[in-house]
């Protein structure tokens, strides 16, 4: 069953946006890690492991040991990772750096970016988080929590299988069994991230499409409006 219920086509000058229009994933990129090889390197206690993810998507699940850089966005990540390294003193100084994101796109533009640098030794996970879950059996994994994933899946766990958090369709956060308990929660609606920040106007919005999921549910069909 697809993922997605309907395809759209959008011309974008990049897939994912950096705002660094000068790097270049395909002339340099760090070195591939197979999904098998990545707990050698990451558990080595010379190695930096860097989550690249955004925020929302780090706080369900990342790899043991990973450095949180708490951004909104990955255009947010160069100025980042400039500070962070920047800030390390010389003893504690990563002889090997590795990255890495759910899918491998947003690595190729990121290693990219730290080898034009100039920094060296530079690695990420070949294939992403997914290809890790799909490939290494859950008794030998370093990966703790859920991934998240942008379709109606919302999270996956080990061997792809389907995680247990739901999309607040308001905000287009993950939210976990205890966050729906909340007073906060409404289905459709609101959440605890967004309660504060939308507009009644925006909640009597999202409560007509919700009733509009409702009654194509209730005729066995999907609804795919406008979000």
């Amino acid at each position: 069953e697809p993922a997605f219920h309907r395809m759209k086509v959008r011309l974008k000058q990049e897939i994912v946006s950096m705002g660094q229009p000068h790097i270049d994933p395909v002339g340099a990129v760090g070195t591939y890690v197979r999904p098998e090889d990545w707990n050698a390197l990451i558990t080595r206690d010379d190695t930096l492991v860097i989550d690249t993810r955004n925020a929302y998507e780090v706080a369900i699940g990342t790899f043991d040991g990973a450095v949180n850089p708490e951004t909104d966005s990955f255009r947010a990540f160069p100025a980042w990772v400039d500070g962070y390294l920047a800030a390390l003193p010389d003893d504690k100084r990563p002889k090997n750096i590795a990255m890495f994101c759910t899918g491998g796109i947003r690595c190729e533009k990121s290693t990219a970016y730290l080898v034009g640098q100039g920094y060296e030794n530079i690695f990420h996970l070949q294939g992403g988080i997914l290809k890790y879950l799909e490939t290494v059996p859950q008794e030998d994994s370093t990966w703790q929590g859920d991934c998240f994933v942008f379709d109606e899946r919302v999270s996956v766990t080990h061997g792809l299988a389907e995680g247990d958090y739901d999309m607040c369709h308001a905000c287009r956060m993950p939210l976990s069994a205890a966050e729906k308990n909340l007073t906060s929660y409404e289905p459709g609606v609101a959440c605890l991230h967004c309660i504060e920040t939308r507009s009644e106007a925006d909640r009597q919005r999202f409560r007509e499409r919700q009733k509009q999921i409702k009654l194509a549910t209730a005729r066995g069909e999907k609804h795919i409006g406008g979000d």
